[in-house]
């Protein structure tokens, strides 16, 4: 199997099927294309370390869609989920959705760290809407992504996130590093930065 769509929304199965169902897709190695929407389902750290766990195993994974919005992943299970994408070294095309969660400061940080080992990355969607990361999670994100040597299409959302003038700057600092960087778009809407006319 090559491709894999799956819409399971509102269905509040929670950490344990959220791990399970990365077992399953560990098991998937010649996968290259994968929709997963988990929208509204319970989901917790566990789930979201688990379903990293098993994506991780996708080492052919290249185009990878992910929606977990309106769950309950804080800053480990983000962690955890950004450590396993971090192990789909021939992923491309990412998109991941987050917003809605608990991730916080050091969850965006973990994130980061682990997406910046995606060597191959080139474009990548990423929705962190109402995560509350503050600065210094918006410095520990674009630190990790100003590790990627190949990203060069790049939206972020970080919509009311708590992020003021110390956490844009420090987000500025890391993305200025994505040397091949040619598309951005940067949504911070509803934050505490300081404007002058």
């Amino acid at each position: 199997m090559q491709n894999l769509k799956q819409f399971i929304p509102s269905n509040f199965f929670g950490d344990r099927v959220a791990s399970g169902l990365g077992h399953g897709l560990a098991k998937c190695i010649n996968l290259s294309n994968l929709t997963l929407d988990l929208y509204d389902n319970a989901i917790g750290d566990k789930g979201a370390s688990g379903l990293g766990s098993g994506l991780a195993k996708c080492i052919n994974l290249s185009n990878l869609t992910l929606d977990l919005v309106c769950n309950e992943i804080g800053a480990k299970g983000a962690s955890g989920l950004g450590s396993g994408l971090g192990k789909c070294i021939n992923l491309s095309n990412l998109t991941l959705k987050l917003n809605s969660n608990k991730i916080g400061a050091k969850g965006a940080s973990g994130l980061g760290s682990g997406l910046a080992k995606c060597i191959n990355l080139s474009n990548m969607t990423l929705n962190l809407v109402r995560n509350k990361i503050g600065d210094e999670g918006a410095s520990g994100l674009g630190s990790g992504l100003g590790k990627g040597i190949n990203l060069s299409n790049l939206t972020l959302y970080l919509d009311a996130n708590q992020i003021g003038d110390k956490g844009a700057s420090g987000l500025d600092s890391g993305l200025g590093k994505c040397i091949n960087l040619s598309n951005l778009t940067l949504d911070l809407q509803q934050n505490s930065l300081f404007v002058l006319d």
